[in-house]
């Protein structure tokens, strides 16, 4: 048997009136995932643990079957296992996201605009970053480049400081959601290096929205998983553009594959990751892909319902197909597992903890009951799968 779990990131959404009361979801056109679910299970699945944020790290470590409650650390150390920052049991990491505000004089009345800077390239990101910390020299704080907006600190002998999320503020003014010292100094240093960098004024010209802040959030210790494989006795790996994600699966002992072209965005290599799953279960011999694709999920925070829904059919037409596709023509008994980590709502453009969908097809239990996809019959199944780590466990059940 041949396992493949596919996660759209923020896929799952509320009713929307401009679509006639369905989420993004409902209305794409997924005849893959459809087809699947006509013939397979479908369900809510409770990720986030009551009374944790909603975030992609505490969500996806529910999915792959850990429970956060007893093994999550923060989000940025896993991070930077994905980097490859060796972090002592005494340092802190801290996430750096690089966002947009806007002109506003006083630095305290501005607004934050963009957490990701309309998803501004490595290079550039990674440029502005080394800018940047040149210029923070207190030898407690050692910066690390990381993929697109999404960069990494780590505080010698810190403290873990909880701080917001940039992504749940946006279009508000900052200054209630300011950290204390020593971060609100480097962030307003940040600032004044990087609002007139040449690259911000050519991202501007472009009519691009420029990367003009250090954002600190995320803060944890070193974390300590246990081994997937050892856990599940399944070998696995993980393909994803986002370091969040390859940092679980090096933490947790998989194999973390790098696909080409794969951004985290909209325009990410979605073939280049289906692919790449394909060849690492039917080829070389591994018995688990956890595909995660950041799309549907950045779509949200832009609140784009357009690309949210594009986003959802490239999921479907462009990961999916291929997976399934390749996986019938094979001959091998195979499973397929898709859902979200968690809900980004177009009204909120954040995170939210409400159950999401989740479809599971064996291609040697076919059924036909004619479900669709989608979170409105993932409810109407009465199918409840309980806490999110149940589900690897239901994935993997003999």
């Amino acid at each position: 048997m041949k396992y493949v779990l596919v996660l759209g990131d923020g896929m799952a959404d509320e009713p929307i009136e401009s679509l006639g009361g369905m989420t993004p979801l409902e209305y794409a056109s997924t005849p893959v995932m459809d087809e699947l679910a006509a013939h397979g299970e479908i369900g809510m699945l409770h990720t986030i643990p009551e009374g944790m944020k909603p975030g992609s790290d505490t969500a996806n470590l529910s999915v792959m079957g850990y429970d956060p409650r007893a093994c999550y650390s923060g989000r940025s150390p896993l991070e930077a296992l994905s980097i490859g920052v060796q972090m002592k049991d005494t340092d802190i990491s801290y996430r750096v996201n690089i966002v947009t505000l806007d002109d506003a004089e006083v630095f305290e009345e501005k607004k934050i605009l963009d957490h990701s800077s309309d998803e501004i390239p490595t290079a550039d990101s990674t440029e502005l970053m080394k800018a940047v910390a040149a210029e923070l020299t207190d030898p407690q704080f050692t910066f690390y480049g990381g993929t697109s907006y999404r960069h990494c600190m780590i505080w010698d002998h810190g403290e873990a400081v909880e701080l917001s999320q940039p992504h749940d503020h946006l279009g508000e003014v900052i200054g209630r959601y300011l950290p204390p010292e020593p971060f609100l100094s480097m962030m307003k240093k940040s600032y004044e290096i990087l609002k007139d960098h040449p690259i911000n004024v050519k991202r501007r010209e472009q009519g691009l929205n420029p990367a003009v802040c250090f954002w600190f959030w995320g803060a944890g210790r070193k974390p300590k998983l246990t081994d997937f494989k050892e856990k599940f006795g399944k070998s696995a790996v993980m393909i994803s553009a986002v370091d969040l994600l390859k940092g679980l699966g090096i933490g947790t002992g998989m194999t973390v594959i790098e696909v080409p072209g794969a951004t985290g965005g909209l325009e990410t290599n979605y073939e280049g990751k289906a692919q790449a799953a394909v060849k690492a279960v039917l080829e070389d011999g591994y018995d688990f892909a956890y595909v995660h694709v950041e799309a549907p999920d950045e779509m949200g925070h832009q609140g784009s319902v357009e690309k949210k829904i594009r986003s959802v059919e490239y999921l479907d037409s462009r990961v999916i197909r291929i997976v399934r596709d390749a996986l019938e023509q094979s001959g091998e008994d195979y499973r397929i597992l898709v859902l979200p980590d968690h809900p980004t709502p177009i009204r909120c453009r954040t995170h939210t903890a409400d159950p999401v969908p989740y479809l599971l097809y064996d291609s040697t239990k076919k059924v036909t009951h004619g479900w669709k996809y989608n979170e409105r019959e993932g409810r109407l199944s009465g199918n409840d799968a309980g806490p999110g780590p149940n589900m690897m466990k239901r994935l993997f059940e003999e």
